[in-house]
């Protein structure tokens, strides 16, 4: 499984509308308003780096709102 967490910029005051419609999508484990630069932090989950990217593009990126999307891929090193 990978794991990601999508960094969001929204329209002036709909973080919360876009929080709670990405919330609502399968593969998201969280979506929550912060503040800073960007409005809104996902974490998200799929079988395969290929199919991340396609939920981003296909799912995330197609709700309203949304500006701009930043993907931060998590990832593990061995000691």
């Amino acid at each position: 499984m990978v794991h990601a967490y999508i960094l969001i910029q929204t329209q002036v005051g709909r973080s919360s509308a876009v929080a709670q419609a990405i919330s609502d999508l399968e593969g998201v484990t969280a979506a929550e308003d912060v503040t800073g630069p960007y409005d809104v932090i996902a974490r998200i989950e799929a079988p395969s780096v290929d199919d991340l990217g396609r939920m981003v593009i296909a799912k995330i990126q197609a709700v309203p709102d949304i500006t701009r999307t930043t993907t931060c891929t998590v990832v593990h090193f061995s000691a």
